[in-house]
């Protein structure tokens, strides 16, 4: 990387910190379509190892990959009455092609309900035909004002999992099921550690019985919705005949759900762990775990140097360890440096002509915790036998850091809409206090301090003693999360 202007601190300005990061660690690029992004190698890498485990993850649950078209007849995301009113204002229209006006405008792909489950339709008639657990990965078009790479685009990268079941009791399983899928990979993976619960009516989907959550909070302590599981009821198969036929021999309408995760998630991940050298990606994730930077000053002393590099490398991938040897002569060991902690690699690995001579490397890690060197001179043996373990113990610690830092600016027992927003404008977090369900109250939570209803949390994250006292008054029916988001 050309560019050696320090990064701007994230206690200085976090939003233009992020934006300089994104693009300093290669992750994304904008591109020359306003609103819509390239995603460059390195943050790809880390959507493909996303998309790996999420995949097999979907597959151990029953779910199977399909694939459905980009173009949907606007006819059909009109029929879900408030679903079309959700998504109307960031439709992208497609009215001419082959040189003519369309008898039907076709909408850009938005999200797939309405296509999906008019196909189901097609396949269902009887009971045994259920259930259908479908996933596709695919890219999205909502025509976004306000546009942030990775966080809010109007073309992104997502996985939508549509299913049909036969029972009420089936679908909400379902849902709950591949919430803790969500839940189990942010956690496991992105070392990102989530609350998750049910949305207020005015949060959910648009078109959903109920909509359940997974919310992370960022380094800025503001929320992310990182993703999020819909029970959809049967308001789809109303609109699209999707009916079947019951071991009774009565005609029902399906139930149904979805879920759906994105390139957010990248963005999430560099919110949670990047520091004021770059970003940090957790090793699960990276598409280099390693790095290994051959250090030489003479030609005669590179190819000893080099060779040993290679060698390591192969040592280290017959451990299951990636590993990249960065051999570029266009750059000195410390421009080499600066760019793979810039992008996040969690160990860099030394070696130069008097590591040769003693048998040794000089292993770096990216991020230490207080007190801990960054440093260490191992025997080269030793290096190589360990990073397996180190690797793993990096990503407990990358979550246990962030779930500490969560639990740190999170704030329990609030009883007033002006102790939430004092707490809001001083330093931010996750506020939990009682609320009615009176969206009156939901609404002048909003009004006043910027805040969102994040969630209604599940029994893990609720407090020992809830408050029985609504924040806007009156008896409390639920605790709930609040705080601002991106």
């Amino acid at each position: 990387m050309t560019d050696d202007k320090a990064l701007t601190r994230r206690s200085e300005d976090f939003s233009a910190w992020y934006n300089e990061v994104v693009l300093r660690a290669e992750l994304a690029d904008h591109s020359p379509v306003r609103g819509s992004m390239v995603i460059r190698p390195w943050g790809y890498g880390i959507w493909e190892n996303m998309q790996r485990a999420l995949d097999d993850m979907f597959k151990e649950t029953g779910h199977e990959n399909a694939y459905f078209p980009l173009l949907i007849p606007m006819s059909f995301i009109e029929r879900e009455k408030e679903h079309v009113a959700g998504f109307k204002p960031e439709l992208a229209v497609v009215t001419h092609a082959g040189g003519k006006e369309l008898e039907e405008p076709l909408v850009v792909r938005p999200t797939s309900e309405t296509v999906i489950y008019a196909m189901y339709a097609k396949w269902v008639q009887s009971y045994r035909d259920l259930p259908i657990l479908l996933n596709q990965w695919a890219n999205v078009m909502r025509w976004e004002l306000r546009t942030r790479l990775f966080l809010r685009t109007s073309e992104f990268l997502w996985q939508e999992g549509h299913t049909a079941h036969a029972t009420d009791e089936e679908a909400q399983e379902e849902t709950l099921r591949m919430l803790g899928v969500y839940r189990k990979f942010m956690e496991d993976w992105i070392a990102m550690p989530v609350v998750t619960g049910l949305k207020s009516d005015s949060e959910k989907f648009a078109g959903a019985v109920r909509t359940y959550t997974c919310e992370a909070m960022m380094q800025d302590r503001r929320a992310l919705q990182a993703g999020t599981s819909h029970h959809l009821g049967q308001n789809f198969s109303k609109q699209f005949d999707l009916t079947f036929q019951t071991e009774k021999g009565e005609e029902e309408y399906a139930w149904n759900t979805s879920w759906g995760v994105s390139t957010r998630l990248v963005g999430g991940m560099v919110m949670t762990h990047g520091d004021d050298a770059g970003i940090v990606v957790p090793p699960r994730l990276a598409p280099a775990q390693v790095v290994v930077v051959p250090i030489y000053r003479k030609d005669d002393q590179r190819a000893a140097v080099v060779g040993k590099a290679q060698e390591i490398k192969e040592r280290l991938a017959e451990r299951g360890v990636r590993t990249r040897v960065d051999d570029r002569d266009h750059l000195n060991p410390g421009a080499k440096f600066y760019e793979w902690e810039r992008k996040g690699v969690p160990f860099r690995l030394e070696i130069g002509p008097r590591d040769l001579e003693k048998q040794q490397v000089v292993l770096v890690k990216r991020v230490t915790a207080p007190g801990e060197d960054r440093k260490h001179f191992l025997p080269e043996s030793q290096a190589v036998e360990e990073l397996p373990s180190r690797l793993q113990a990096f990503q407990e610690e990358l979550l246990e850091r962030a779930r500490a830092e969560r639990e740190a600016h999170s704030h329990r027992g609030v009883k007033s809409i002006g102790e939430l927003n004092e707490i809001l404008e001083s330093e931010g977090g996750f506020v939990y206090t009682g609320w009615s369900g009176d969206p009156e109250v939901e609404e002048r939570v909003k009004e006043e301090t910027k805040a969102t209803l994040r969630c209604i949390p599940d029994a893990d994250f609720r407090s020992e003693s809830p408050p029985d006292t609504c924040v806007g008054g009156g008896k409390a029916r639920w605790e709930v999360l609040w705080a601002r988001a991106y």
